[in-house]
């Protein structure tokens, strides 16, 4: 799970994990945040997903940080958008509207980068990682956001015997683990989604289901 690996996905238009569409538990659990208007919000693992638009046209600020700079090209072209370009310590910065997209590694945006992000949305960043990085993620990038900070995080679950990832399946027990010692968590809703996914059948998953989780950082 390098940088090398998800370029090499983004060149070879390997990119399952992009949907064509808003995220359907986005539409129906963020509002649930109350996040003010103007809030910025970070998404990690950015890819080219529609959410950010989405996310923009709620009125909120948004920032994201992808590996990738064919994904970010991608979604500026694809929404046909021209962004300003500057460079800092954590990578190319991307701006157009209220986007920003950073050409870097998320694991490099400390504290400082992530100061006034009093949102944070998860759709495919989680599961996207192994094991060993997961516990990574979760324990020094999401340290570095402030308290008060609310957030969406939606996972998979399946037998992951049955598939290798990524995606990988991430279960609640796995959650509460990953985040309970600084955030609160609610689980919203576990909705079946096989029927949807012929990839997994493919590939002989029997169980699948996407879970929306709402967190919130303490004090």
């Amino acid at each position: 799970m390098e940088h090398d690996f998800w370029n090499q996905r983004w060149q070879e238009g390997r990119i399952g994990f992009h949907q064509d569409e808003v995220t359907p538990l986005l539409r129906e659990y963020w509002p649930t945040l109350a996040l003010p208007a103007g809030s910025r919000v970070f998404v990690p693992l950015a890819g080219k997903t529609r959410d950010m638009l989405w996310l923009a046209a709620q009125g909120h600020r948004v920032l994201g940080v992808e590996l990738s700079q064919i994904a970010i090209d991608q979604f500026f072209a694809e929404h046909g958008l021209t962004p300003e370009r500057h460079k800092s310590v954590y990578g190319v910065h991307h701006v157009a509207g209220a986007v920003e997209l950073i050409c870097g590694d998320a694991f490099a945006l400390d504290a400082e980068a992530l100061s006034d992000c009093m949102g944070v949305l998860d759709r495919a960043a989680l599961i996207a990682l192994p094991a060993t990085m997961r516990r990574r993620y979760a324990g020094e990038l999401y340290s570095r956001l402030p308290a008060g900070c609310r957030g969406l995080l939606i996972t998979l679950e399946y037998p992951q015997h049955q598939k290798d990832g990524p995606p990988f399946s991430v279960d609640e027990n796995e959650v509460r683990a990953l985040y309970a010692r600084d955030w609160e968590i609610e689980c919203g809703e576990r909705r079946d989604i096989l029927a949807a996914q012929p990839g997994f059948v493919a590939e002989g998953v029997t169980r699948l289901a996407t879970v929306a989780y709402r967190l919130e950082r303490r004090d």
